[in-house]
């Protein structure tokens, strides 16, 4: 009997099929067939209210084989398409660096099919949309990033891990993280929390706040990945447990926390998966200098890109709630904004000891 890895490795592959089928045809027929790429761009993204999650809506763009500015994009697309369907039918992964390399060649004139790797990941994400597959469900992987600590017991490819005993370093969340791969055994957690920074994260762990608190904690190295993303989604699910986003007090922080709750704009297809629309916002807040006495000098003046980047999230649908335009006015009337780091001057463990459980209890968080 087929597992459900192999029934949906076999669904992509007719997807892969019927793409070449349709442009051999319109080749047979002596005609220019198309590929129509959904459109991954904030003009075509919409925001579903009812749902609190970032769709891709319904616009397309052509891509052609005889036209002079599209003809080696084209190319390229079916390039990496063979490439997966290969790693699909021997039933092995690699990574998405490797990947640039196995479709990196010469043509006849001299010119490479991918000159860097920056040509072949934009195709890659066109081939994602338009099969309506993840690149982890194509058998490619990035490179670990995020680690993870605390009252969880989980399988990774038949290997049993304690996450309660992973040292000063933690447990490497993988690229792939789909049940085939991780199942969780034991969680006696009673939430999640996920930081950017990992200077912080280190700081909770020699604290064992995980432990003290009975929580799991899990650190992304700022922008969460694909695979820290899509562990907080099911644990949130699988396991029921409250997702709290701890990041630094500026626009960029503030953006970590949006691709978590609402999803992102280049995987807006993949938001029912990805996105977890009921994480809460922990801090750094825009209020929390003056609540927690923090002193002047450890504010950063906020520089012309972080007040551009600011108002073009306070103008985003998803960040329209009063609450949330009042966190970041204040910001910008303040003209500062703070890191995570910042709270030390308070004490090297006030973040464990004062900030996190006082604002915890008392349920201080934004959704």
């Amino acid at each position: 009997m087929a597992t459900k890895r192999e029934k949906k490795d076999e669904q992509i592959l007719a997807r892969m099929r019927d793409l070449a089928e349709s442009v051999i045809t319109g080749f047979r027929e002596k005609g220019n067939p198309p590929v129509m790429i959904p459109q991954r761009s904030l003009s075509n993204s919409v925001f579903d209210e009812e749902n609190s999650i970032i769709r891709m809506g319904d616009k397309l763009q052509e891509r052609v084989f005889f036209h002079q500015g599209q003809a080696k994009r084209f190319m390229q697309t079916f390039l990496v398409a063979t490439a997966c369907k290969e790693l699909l039918d021997v039933k092995k992964t690699t990574s998405i660096r490797d990947l640039f390399y196995m479709t990196k060649h010469t043509l006849a004139r001299g010119e490479n099919t991918f000159d860097d790797q920056s040509e072949s990941d934009p195709v890659l994400e066109d081939l994602e949309v338009t099969l309506g597959a993840l690149r982890e469900e194509l058998h490619l992987f990035a490179s670990n990033k995020g680690t993870m600590v605390g009252n969880l017991t989980l399988i990774d490819s038949g290997d049993t891990i304690d996450c309660r005993s992973m040292g000063t370093g933690g447990y490497g969340i993988p690229s792939i993280v789909e049940e085939h791969v991780i199942q969780f055994k034991k969680c006696e957690a009673d939430f999640v929390l996920i930081m950017e920074k990992d200077a912080v994260w280190r700081r909770l762990n020699e604290d064992k706040f995980w432990k003290k608190h009975n929580c799991i904690m899990m650190q992304s190295g700022g922008q969460t990945s694909r695979g820290v993303r899509r562990m907080l989604r099911r644990l949130h699910d699988e396991k029921n447990l409250p997702v709290y986003v701890l990041v630094d007090n500026d626009p960029w922080g503030f953006y970590i926390y949006s691709v978590l709750k609402f999803g992102s704009i280049n995987l807006a297809f993949e938001s029912e998966r990805m996105a977890i629309p009921k994480a809460r916002f922990l801090g750094l807040s825009s209020f929390d200098r003056e609540k927690f006495d923090l002193p002047s000098v450890v504010t950063i003046a906020l520089n012309k890109e972080d007040e551009k980047r600011a108002r073009q999230i306070m103008n985003y649908p998803w960040f329209k709630e009063k609450r949330w335009q009042n966190e970041m006015k204040k910001m910008m009337d303040s003209k500062v904004k703070l890191e995570l780091e910042a709270l030390s001057s308070r004490g090297i463990s006030f973040i464990s000891e004062k900030y996190l459980p006082e604002k915890i209890m008392n349920d201080d968080y934004l959704e």
